[in-house]
């Protein structure tokens, strides 16, 4: 299948794995289940915050488990099992999610890697049985789903501009605007075999930040000129919430060593180039443009680092995957044994650097700003790419009649007030209305469209 990108996907996407590829899922689904149980990190944001309570005993452990379960099952069953069959890449809600559920589900230490390893087991051994089964159908609507990566990877590519209109007014969003597609059209033209959004993206994130920079830079200025004691007005130890911050930093930093290991296991995941860290990410390795992969993951961590870094210090539960920073390394770095000891080597610093990177946030609030700006434009974008692919992969299996059911199902999942999360929902639709067309097909109601 071609796209506008100039590479090629495969037909079926391949899930077969090889041994040292199944043995670091399994073992480092054990790990991030145990560090879940123990509440030293998660890696759904929206669990996060609920995390303090749990870890001073004001919430049980069964209740904590509902949370992390209702905030995360749309995800996992919606969003993560559709997007690694239709790609053949893991990425993180598969593989993350259900182990922070495992993990706080446990109710003992000892049983919480197990459960784990079962879940990683489940992934690598079960996802490519389930994959060959759908590929064999009348109706391969896994094949059908690959149609999203052109409206993901293209319209991915707008959310700096999104997040810079949103910050920063109608006139500068309309110059980023106006740059990105002049960028996008450039490369087209002259790097044909690159990303068309790669150039576009950096220089947009980058006017976002210099941006937002020079508001904060011009602010304090003014304030001197006022002399305005903005620094005394900030300091933490007037901040009631300091001694919880430094509890929480304290309290990761007695951990270090368990960081480092799984630091050394999501890097070496991602340097096997079998794992995308995100929805553009996860086509991008599957079409083999792993520094493409890197950029885009590299722009995502600028939306969340100040969301995790506060979160962890105010709940004294880290993200499992850190600021991120894991993913577009492992995606560049030659070899598994390299990837370790650097993955290691940065989930220390950031641990040891929380604090700072805390401090340092409270004195840059346009840039803190800007964080949310973008965490929520890339939400808009990818809501939108993936309920257009989606359609286009409801064309491509049935036509008119592939649209109704998809696009139906996804509107019935609005008027319900969204049991599946919207992110999650038109993917999720795609799978049912393949396999609503399957069963048509065998009661001779429905004949496939020519491939």
């Amino acid at each position: 299948m071609h796209t506008s990108t100039g590479t090629v996907i495969a037909a079926g996407a391949n899930l077969d794995f090889t041994l040292a590829q199944q043995l670091t899922v399994i073992a480092l689904c054990a790990l991030t289940a145990f560090i879940s149980h123990m509440a030293l990190a998660v890696f759904n944001d929206g669990v996060r915050p609920f995390m303090l309570d749990f870890i001073q005993g004001r919430s049980t452990r069964s209740a904590t488990t509902a949370v992390s379960f209702g905030l995360s099952a749309g995800f996992i069953f919606g969003l993560g099992a559709p997007m690694a069959l239709s790609t053949g890449v893991l990425n993180p809600w598969l593989v993350f999610l259900p182990t922070d559920i495992l993990g706080i589900l446990a109710p003992k230490k000892w049983l919480a890697p197990i459960l784990g390893a079962a879940w990683g087991a489940i992934v690598v051994f079960g996802l490519n049985g389930a994959n060959n089964l759908a590929h064999d159908l009348p109706v391969d609507f896994l094949t059908a789903m690959q149609q999203m990566s052109t409206p993901i990877l293209f319209l991915f590519t707008l959310f700096p501009v999104l997040a810079i209109t949103k910050q920063f007014g109608r006139k500068w969003g309309g110059i980023a605007g106006v740059v990105e597609l002049a960028l996008v059209v450039m490369t087209m033209k002259l790097w044909p075999n690159v990303f068309a959004g790669a150039i576009a993206m950096a220089v947009g994130v980058l006017m976002l930040i210099g941006l937002a920079i020079a508001k904060d830079l011009g602010q304090r200025k003014a304030d001197r000129a006022q002399k305005v004691e903005e620094v005394e007005e900030s300091d933490p130890a007037d901040d009631p919430m300091a001694s919880l911050f430094s509890a929480s930093a304290a309290r990761l930093r007695r951990y270090l060593p368990l960081f480092m290991l799984l630091g050394a296991g999501v890097c070496v995941l991602a340097q096997m180039h079998i794992f995308g860290g995100g929805e553009a990410t996860s086509f991008l390795i599957a079409k083999g443009q792993y520094g493409e992969a890197a950029q885009v993951d590299f722009y995502r961590v600028f939306g969340f680092i100040p969301l995790i870094a506060t979160t962890a210090l105010a709940s004294g539960a880290y993200g499992i995957a850190g600021f991120t920073l894991v993913y577009p390394i492992g995606y560049l770095l030659p070899n598994p044994f390299l990837a370790a000891v650097v993955g290691a080597l940065v989930f220390a610093v950031e641990v040891l650097a929380l604090s700072y990177i805390g401090k340092l946030l409270g004195k840059l609030p346009s840039v803190r700003d800007s964080s949310e700006h973008l965490r929520s434009a890339i939400s808009d974008t990818l809501q939108l790419a993936i309920l257009f692919g989606s359609l286009m992969a409801a064309n491509a299996m049935g036509a008119g009649l592939g649209i109704l059911i998809v696009g139906g199902l996804y509107l019935l999942n609005e008027a319900m007030g969204r049991p599946v999360v919207r992110m999650a929902a038109a993917p999720a639709a795609v799978i049912v209305g393949g396999i609503a067309l399957n069963v048509l097909y065998w009661l001779d109601l429905f004949t496939p469209l020519k491939t």
